[in-house]
């Protein structure tokens, strides 16, 4: 029996709501017997995409994180609804009948990923089913995977162990592990805390390129070399820690620099004298 999971790059992701027009292309208008009425136009994101940004002028980075149903292994919904109107498949793929639930808004706000919605015209909650109709057919994936252009969204049976998703899976993270629903969905590259700044050169206003910047805290090291615009970047930084920035030039004096990550950090355009 298979075990569906999925895999979403974050920094593949580039904003495209390919997955979301994919969801509504396959389910507006269309209804599936045993799996899911139709959604409606308007007001339901079975593929939701949030997009952050980080940082601010003139260092400001845009991440993009697609939020399906979880397919959570302790669901949440399943506890809330009434009369099996939840079930969680052999599979792993977790069902709102389309009959058994109408009426049950309770399961609504039961997932704390907000994951489900409330047809008004229907009386029904309603959620992304990993396109169980197409995979019981004998499809590979569904079609926010098949329609993601950056193969960002990476899905397969976690059975299959030379599957690309049950190789990347136990190396991803959960988006919300603190909320303990064995999630089936994480995240490659989930956005962390950087610090970034610009070196130049205050005797000639000359960008500082090639330079080594090394960012230090009590328990990690690492160093970057600066581009020829003079920027440097440190990305993945855990939030709320204090680091130590230490600058080098050949021919200049040592700049040290203290800072923690509260927010993302942009240090500004640092001056290197002689």
């Amino acid at each position: 029996m298979s075990k569906y999971a999925m895999v979403i790059d974050i920094n593949k992701c580039s904003g495209c709501y390919n997955c979301t027009l994919a969801c509504k292309d396959e389910h507006c208008g269309h209804d599936y017997p045993g799996y899911s009425a139709s959604q409606p136009m308007t007001g339901h994101f079975w593929m939701r995409l949030i997009e952050r940004e980080r940082g601010k002028y003139p260092k400001v980075k845009v991440a993009y994180t697609p939020i399906p149903c979880m397919q959570c292994s302790d669901a949440a919904c399943i506890k809330a609804a009434t009369d099996g109107a939840v079930y969680r498949r052999e599979d792993g793929i977790v069902i709102i009948d389309p009959v058994k639930a109408k009426g049950q808004k309770q399961i609504v706000s039961a997932c704390p990923y907000r994951a489900i919605y409330w047809n008004e015209e229907l009386q029904l909650p309603q959620k992304c089913t990993f396109c169980a109709h197409l995979l019981d057919e004998g499809w590979k994936e569904p079609r926010c995977v098949e329609l993601c252009p950056t193969g960002a969204i990476m899905f397969g049976d976690m059975e299959d162990k030379n599957s690309q998703v049950a190789r990347t899976f136990a190396s991803g993270e959960i988006l919300h592990p603190e909320y303990e629903l064995k999630d089936s969905v994480v995240y490659l590259n989930l956005p962390k805390k950087f610090i970034a700044g610009t070196l130049a050169y205050s005797d000639t206003d000359e960008c500082a390129g090639n330079v080594l910047v090394t960012l230090s805290s009590v328990s990690q090291q690492q160093t970057a070399m600066t581009d020829n615009f003079g920027d440097f970047d440190f990305e993945g930084l855990a939030d709320n820690i204090e680091y130590t920035v230490t600058i080098e030039a050949q021919g200049y004096k040592t700049r040290i620099l203290k800072t923690k990550t509260i927010t993302d950090v942009y240090l500004g355009v640092i001056k290197l004298a002689r």
